[in-house]
């Protein structure tokens, strides 16, 4: 990644950082710094932009929707910022060209996977909320989301598969569904992860993924698939 490069993508998505480094960590994937020892990857920033966005979609949403429950907002608010709707817009403001990756996650696709995308994304919020502060963070997500959460209270986004699994169990039960990893695969920077959905101690799906998050999509995902899209049996 070249100076030039870092220059062509902040002015493509017009917001400029004074401190260059901080953009150029939330750029790099772990696979990266794996291969390159003492580079720092995007695994913090992502966890700062994680809360960054909440808050700032949060707001948002309880500003603009008054008279909506908080189970209507936690709703539409897992919808806007769930890992198919981040990717989504990392790809349209083009993120996956401008990351750093290991030479593996670049040949299997991983500018292209939706959890890599979605991960970036949050570590590029996180990033410009150090770097610029919140009101010009809360700004650019607003402006980039704004498709995405109209979609969301319009109803044209489905909600992602854990959402969707709570929403049907909750019709016969207010119990918790409660995601546990059972198995890690893969050395450190290329981890595969098995996760379980338990459901009244009993296990209603299990799936892999490259994180934790995308493990428990396909855990929660397979539950809805034996279940046939309905709610399982409840005793």
């Amino acid at each position: 990644m070249t100076p030039d490069s870092l220059k062509r993508f902040q002015a493509s998505i017009g917001v400029f950082w004074s401190r260059p480094e901080l953009l150029r960590e939330a750029l790099t994937h772990s696979s990266y710094s794996f291969e390159n020892p003492g580079c720092r990857n995007n695994q913090r920033l992502e966890f700062l932009g994680d809360a960054v966005l909440e808050i700032v979609i949060s707001e948002h949403l309880f500003a603009l929707l008054p008279n909506s429950s908080e189970g209507e907002l936690t709703k539409l608010r897992a919808v806007a910022v769930c890992e198919p709707s981040l990717a989504y817009v990392a790809r349209k403001i083009n993120l996956g060209r401008y990351l750093r990756m290991g030479r593996g996650e670049e040949l299997s696709g991983g500018r292209e996977r939706p959890s890599v995308l979605a991960d970036a994304f949050e570590a590029l919020l996180g990033a410009m909320y150090l770097d610029r502060e919140l009101e010009p963070t809360r700004a650019f997500i607003q402006s980039v989301l704004r498709e995405t959460v109209q979609n969301a209270m319009d109803g044209r986004v489905e909600p992602d598969y854990k959402t969707r699994l709570q929403e049907l169990l909750q019709k016969s039960s207010p119990d918790p569904l409660k995601y546990v990893i059972i198995r890690e695969d893969g050395p450190d920077h290329c981890k595969t992860f098995c996760s379980a959905v338990l459901y009244r101690g009993l296990v209603l799906g299990t799936g892999w993924g490259r994180t934790k998050k995308e493990a428990e999509q396909a855990a929660a995902k397979q539950a809805l698939v034996e279940s046939n899209q309905g709610t399982p049996e409840v005793k």
